[in-house]
């Protein structure tokens, strides 16, 4: 193992599957330099040099002309991977992601649409307040394409390379505090499942479901609850469409209290399904009422802090009787 950028992790996923594939290519808006660094978020670092400017294609300032290309692209046998700087204008593109990629699809008696369409999101940037748009709960809606979100370095590049060699349509959600942060990685190649939940972290008196940065929130929130005496099992969704339903509820049904967690706000956010699966299929496990735990209801993203996870805890744990 050595420790990476989140950056770097995504950026070495691209290389290896645009040596591996010559049908992959990116494009998008800046990928070739932008400020002195390659990309708006930096991971297409080397891609120009090596791949030349056919498959590191620079786009116009046009969202609805990347995603309509790559979907043309991906039907015609290519596997673009399409950068979309923030993921606030994907709701500019949605049509031709739902419309021409994911239900194209399904409405072509499943053609192949091997498409991945990259965004940035989540944090609170000074510079740009309404940039960090969570908007994963308006694409889960969309029969046919996955929604995956990871939360570190090592998940974010098995993820991205399993994502480009998917014959469907992918969204993949990079968190913007996930680029900076240091991650262990290993130099050898590997991938991980697309739809496959894991336990982050193993416990038996409560079990919080979460996606993105996140997570690691709530990892230091288990750490430090550890040391109260309250054990906390983190399931990481890492795919939030489809949903691996399965792995939620043999946690959920082990510790009979559950928590989830994510940054979007409240009102509409995936949450609401995500408890809602968990009410109806393991209610009578349930030793306390499921707590959702996310951003604010404001119009400018504010993510919930470990202090946050730490008093939805404790309350969970009051109300399930536990002394």
């Amino acid at each position: 193992m050595r420790k990476i950028k989140g950056t770097a992790a995504i950026n070495e996923a691209l290389i290896e599957e645009m040596r591996r594939d010559k049908r992959v290519y990116c494009l998008g808006e800046d990928i070739g330099l932008y400020h002195g660094k390659t990309g708006a978020s930096g991971t297409s670092a080397g891609m120009l040099d090596e791949f030349g400017e056919e498959r590191v294609v620079e786009t116009p300032i046009a969202e609805t002309a990347i995603i309509g290309t790559a979907v043309g692209a991906a039907m015609f046998g290519m596997r673009p991977v399409a950068e979309i700087m923030h993921s606030e204008f994907l709701a500019t593109c949605a049509e031709h992601l739902v419309y021409g990629g994911a239900k194209g699809s399904l409405n072509s008696h499943g053609l192949p649409v091997p498409m991945v369409v990259r965004a940035r999101f989540g944090g609170v940037n000074p510079n740009m307040p309404i940039q960090n748009e969570n908007c994963e709960a308006m694409f889960c809606n969309t029969p046919g394409l996955k929604v995956v979100i990871p939360s570190n370095g090592y998940d974010a590049k098995g993820l991205l390379k399993s994502s480009i060699r998917d014959n469907y349509p992918v969204l993949f959600l990079e968190h913007n505090a996930m680029y900076s942060n240091l991650w262990e990685v290993p130099e050898e190649e590997y991938t991980l499942p697309l739809g496959k939940a894991e336990v982050k972290r193993e416990g038996s008196d409560i079990t919080i479901v979460a996606y993105g940065f996140v997570v690691n929130r709530a990892l230091e929130a288990a750490e430090k609850l550890a040391g109260e005496g309250i054990s906390v099992e983190v399931v990481d969704l890492r795919t939030i469409a489809p949903l691996d339903i399965e792995t939620v509820l043999t946690s959920v049904k082990k510790t009979g209290r559950a928590i989830v967690l994510h940054e979007a706000r409240k009102t509409g956010g995936y949450g609401g399904e995500i408890a809602a699966v968990i009410a109806e299929n393991a209610f009578e496990e349930l030793k306390a009422p499921i707590i959702r735990v996310t951003g604010a209801d404001l119009p400018v993203n504010y993510p919930p802090t470990t202090d946050d996870i730490l008093i939805a805890v404790n309350k969970a744990m009051k109300a399930g009787g536990y002394v």
